[in-house]
């Protein structure tokens, strides 16, 4: 019998060929020479952290970015070969490798196999050529047709396609074209997430705080109009949506992604990557320089971590709340109790009954759920469970 924990391991690729400007991700350009370097300090790092986690067993990797595909097809097969080695990695496990159309190629999907990626995420955003190149991406949507082609004929059977809506001059007939065309390809899971002008990029600066730019993103009405549509499209052609932003055809929801709005531990591996393990939550070193000099300290990989924090039971339960709603299925208050050993009513029965009443939230023992409209107004739905 195995009691083993499950473990979810996020591995950090930092590398883009070059920044979009919607993007606050932590991510860069870099030289093939600082490339190896950090590739051979991640895997130092990993094997590392690994004797930490002896009592777990690894259910999912994801390696994201940046773009992990811009890397040589060896360095990602060394480093799943390295995971494979020192630690427990499930047989079913979950691998996900997040890639760019045009940054693909046969021999990096070889590798990609050989090493047991058993999932591909494409990050297209739009299907209009001219919305990628408001975007900043680096290529077009034949160049995502081709990659995507390349990755069926190397016997992908999972791919996920990365979509983006209200970007700029961005209509309601476009991004249904956008929709349209990607469904037809019949990819097994799709993200469709609205674009969020961040701080720090150069996107921010053309259009943060009500600023007018051409061309001009679309007005709020619009953008609600999109989010409906995407659902409607979505579940006629056979889509469930199982998470406020996310599709998939039947039995192909993505499990890492699961396993975080559900609270399972996840240990984040490369630079600035988050974790929560055992009840604490940290990040690593997000200075790619000190990064690849802490490398070589004494107390590597420990000297990387920042921002250490024990999460209070309070905090659990906030998390289990606001990250459990964001599914269709909700929240269980069975599951509520055997973690905290608090009856869920009792903590937010006065909070329930509100956004029950105001027709944000169904109650259907042992579970609660978002309805429709709670979707639509989630952030605020799940502003109310943050406790006093």
């Amino acid at each position: 019998m195995n009691d083993k924990k499950s473990l979810e391991l996020y591995i950090h690729i930092p590398f883009c060929e070059r920044k979009c400007a919607y993007c606050d991700f932590l991510s860069m350009p870099a030289t093939a020479a600082v490339q190896l370097q950090y590739v051979e300090k991640l895997i130092d790092e990993l094997i590392g952290e690994s004797g930490g986690v002896r009592d777990y067993e690894v259910s999912s990797i994801f390696i994201g970015g940046g773009t992990p595909s811009v890397l040589p097809g060896e360095y990602i097969l060394g480093i799943l070969q390295a995971t494979a080695d020192y630690f427990d990695v499930k047989k079913d496990a979950e691998i996900t490798l997040e890639a760019n159309p045009g940054t693909l190629d046969e021999h990096k999907l070889q590798c990609y196999r050989e090493g047991g990626v058993n999932r591909i995420s494409l990050g297209l955003q739009s299907a209009d050529d001219w919305e990628l190149h408001i975007l900043g991406r680096i290529h077009t949507y034949d160049d995502f047709l081709r990659s995507y082609e390349q990755v069926r004929l190397a016997g992908f059977s999972n791919v996920n396609v990365d979509l983006m809506s209200a970007l700029p001059g961005q209509t309601l007939e476009s991004w249904e074209k956008t929709l349209k065309k990607v469904m037809m390809l019949r990819p097994e899971h799709i993200s469709a997430y609205s674009l969020m002008i961040e701080e720090g990029t150069p996107f921010y600066v053309k259009y943060g705080e009500g600023k007018k730019a051409f061309p001009p993103l679309p007005d709020e009405d619009t953008e609600r109009e999109m989010y409906h549509v995407t659902r409607t499209m979505m579940e006629a052609a056979g889509y469930r949506r199982y998470e406020i932003s996310n599709y998939s055809r039947p039995g192909f929801e993505c499990r890492h992604n699961l396993g975080y709005w559900t609270g399972v531990d996840y240990l984040g591996l490369g630079l600035g990557a988050s974790s929560f393990v055992s009840g604490y939550r940290f990040k690593k070193e997000e200075n790619l320089r000190a990064y690849l000099e802490q490398a070589s300290s004494p107390d590597f990989p420990s000297c990387l971590y920042r921002d250490i924090h024990r999460l209070t039971d309070r905090e659990r339960m906030e998390e289990f709340m606001f990250l459990g709603l964001r599914l269709t299925e909700g929240v269980s208050g069975a599951e509520f109790l055997r973690r905290f050993g608090q009856n869920m009513w009792n903590v937010y029965g006065p909070v329930m009954e509100d956004m029950e009443a105001k027709g944000l939230l169904k109650v259907e023992h042992p579970r609660v759920f978002l309805t429709e409209r709670g979707m639509d107004l989630s952030n605020y739905v799940m502003s109310r469970f943050l406790l006093d």
